[in-house]
C-alpha cells in the first residue's frame, strides 16, 4: 500500500537553475534588439499569471475574473497621470493597494460555497466591473479608452522611449522583486498551510489552521500583485482600455498558468512567455489562422503534457535518469 507524500516546508534557497532563469532575459536584452516591447508584455503578463497561480496552484482557489484586480490596478495608474500624477514608483504602489481593497472586498463573497460558486461569483464580479467601467465612460474613456495618459520619467532620469529600452528592464525588476516577496511567502509556513488546504481542507481546523482567514489573505495579496501588474501595464503603454477588466484578459492567465504548469511559482512566468512567444510567431505566419494553430497546440499540451510545460520537463528529465 502505497503511502501519500507528506507537505514539507520547500527550501528557500536559489538553486543554479533558478538564477539562469533570470539572467536570460538580461542576455535577449542584447540578442533580441527589436523584441524589448515584447518582452516587458512578457514580463507584465508573467506577474499577473503568478498572481493567479497564487489562488489557483497553492490555494485551489479557481478564478474566471481575476482580471477585475488588474483593471483596477491599471485604471488607477491610469487616471493619476490622467490627472496630472504621472510618478511611476508612487503609481505603481497605488495601483497595488486599491486592487488590494477590491481583493479584500470581494475575498468574503468569492470565497463562500465551492468550486462552481467561486467561479460563477469571480465571473459575476469582472463582469460587473468591465459595465461599470464602460457606464462611467467620462472618468474611463469607454470604449474608446483614457486618454491623457503620460508617465514621467523613471526616477527622474530614464524615459519611456519607444524602442522600449526603459519599460523592459523597469518591468523585469518589478516582476522580479514581487517574484521574490511571493516566493518568500509561498516557502513559508503560510504557504505550507495553503498547501494543506488545498488538499484537505475539512482536515486543516482540526490542525488548528484558521482556513477562511488564510484564504482571505492570499486571495487579497493575490488582488494586490494583479493590481500591480496592471498598473506596470497602463505606465508602459500609456494607456488604458476596456479589455483590461475583459474575460479575455482572465481567461488568458488561466491558460498561461496551465500552459507553464500550476502550484509552480515559474508555471505563470514559463506559460507567459510561451504564449506571447507563440502569438507573436504564429500571427507572423498566418495572421488569419494564428487562433487555430495555438489552439491546437494548447489542446495538446493539456491532453499529453499533464502539468504544463514544467510537468513535461520534469516527465523527460525521470525518463533521462532511469536510462
Amino acid at each position: 500500500m502505497s503511502e501519500k507524500p507528506s507537505l514539507t516546508l520547500p527550501s528557500d534557497h536559489f538553486r543554479a537553475v533558478e538564477a539562469a532563469f533570470w539572467i536570460a532575459p538580461c542576455v535577449a536584452f542584447f540578442l533580441f534588439p527589436g523584441h524589448h516591447v515584447l518582452g516587458s508584455q512578457i514580463f507584465i503578463n508573467g506577474l499577473f499569471g503568478l498572481s493567479l497561480d497564487l489562488i489557483l496552484g497553492y490555494a485551489g482557489i479557481v478564478s474566471l475574473g481575476h482580471a477585475a484586480f488588474f483593471g483596477v490596478g491599471a485604471y488607477t495608474a491610469g487616471l493619476l497621470s490622467a490627472h496630472g500624477w504621472g510618478e511611476p514608483l508612487s503609481g505603481l504602489v497605488a495601483g497595488g493597494v486599491v486592487a488590494t481593497v477590491a481583493g479584500l472586498l470581494t475575498s468574503f463573497l468569492v470565497l463562500r460555497g465551492h468550486d462552481l460558486t467561486r467561479l460563477m461569483v469571480t465571473l459575476g464580479v469582472g463582469l460587473l466591473l468591465f459595465e461599470a467601467a464602460n457606464k462611467a465612460s467620462a472618468l474611463t474613456g469607454g470604449v474608446d479608452g483614457l486618454g491623457g495618459v503620460a508617465m514621467w520619467k523613471l526616477l527622474g532620469r530614464f524615459s519611456f522611449d519607444l524602442g522600449g529600452t526603459t519599460i523592459f528592464w523597469y518591468s523585469l525588476v518589478v516582476t522580479f522583486l514581487l517574484f521574490l516577496v511571493v516566493r518568500r511567502i509561498v516557502h513559508s509556513p503560510f504557504g505550507l498551510s495553503l498547501r494543506g488546504i488545498r488538499e484537505n481542507r475539512r482536515r486543516m481546523p482540526a490542525l488548528g489552521t484558521p482556513v477562511a482567514r488564510r484564504l482571505v489573505a492570499v486571495f487579497t495579496l493575490s488582488a494586490a500583485v494583479a493590481g500591480v501588474a496592471g498598473a506596470l501595464l497602463t505606465q508602459t503603454t500609456q494607456f488604458v482600455g476596456l479589455e483590461v477588466l475583459s474575460f479575455p484578459r482572465s481567461a488568458q492567465a488561466l491558460i498561461m498558468v496551465v500552459l507553464g504548469g500550476k502550484g509552480r511559482l515559474y508555471g505563470g512566468l514559463i506559460g507567459a512567455a510561451a504564449f506571447l512567444w507563440l502569438q507573436d510567431l504564429l500571427s507572423a505566419q498566418s495572421p488569419a489562422y494564428w487562433q487555430f494553430w495555438l489552439g491546437g497546440l494548447l489542446v495538446f499540451l493539456v491532453l499529453f503534457a499533464r502539468g504544463g510545460i514544467l510537468g513535461a520537463m520534469d516527465r523527460l528529465r525521470q525518463l533521462a535518469q532511469t536510462r
